[in-house]
């Protein structure tokens, strides 16, 4: 069987990313002079790092299992996509004679019973889901954008501002802008 993208990416990222794999305790104790090779403040900084590289696996974790659901996601719009391309078009006669004259073909359309149906709405279900997500997703960052906008327009109100020579910087840009103007009149 083909590995899957999760297993591909976790297998390149993850597998290589933890810091036992890059680093051990003793290799880093050596790159200690001799003298604080004993302190046990080495092995304190060194589970330290392995907890913050451990966060940074588990967040890299986490985006590959969005990414595979993207991924889903992204195969089930193209294969509707290209259900949709390969249905034949509605031709409006055939249809105006069908609904006058009856159907001319004598075969019948097959029945759907719920095994049938049931996967088709499952895959609807994770698709909304997953839409939902990338909805979710898009509102946090343009939330996350006002607020930062608000909070820039506070501190223009205020006169507080992040940068505290900008005052200074804007009025030489307009002397320099005044003197310019002045001096092509």
């Amino acid at each position: 069987m083909a590995p899957t993208e999760t297993k591909i990416l976790s297998d390149y990222l993850l597998v290589p990313a933890q810091l036992p794999a890059i680093i051990s305790l003793q290799e880093l104790t050596e790159l200690f002079p001799r003298s604080l090779q004993s302190s046990p403040q080495i092995r304190n900084l060194y589970r330290d790092l392995q907890t913050q590289r451990n966060a940074v696996v588990d967040s890299v974790a986490a985006e590959i299992e969005a990414e595979a659901k993207r991924g889903k996601a992204m195969r089930r719009v193209m294969i509707k996509a290209k259900r949709e391309e390969e249905a034949p078009e509605n031709d409006d006669e055939a249809e105006i004679e069908r609904l006058l004259f009856g159907s001319t073909s004598y075969s019948q359309t097959p029945k759907h019973n719920i095994g049938s149906i049931l996967p088709d709405l499952e895959g609807a279900v994770s698709e909304l889901e997953s839409e939902l997500q990338l909805l979710g997703e898009e509102e946090a960052a343009l939330m996350s954008s006002i607020q930062q906008t608000v909070g820039s327009m506070s501190d223009l109100r205020y006169g507080r501002f992040a940068n505290g020579q900008l005052r200074d910087q804007v009025l030489e840009g307009l002397a320099s802008l005044r003197d310019t103007c002045k001096s092509k009149n």
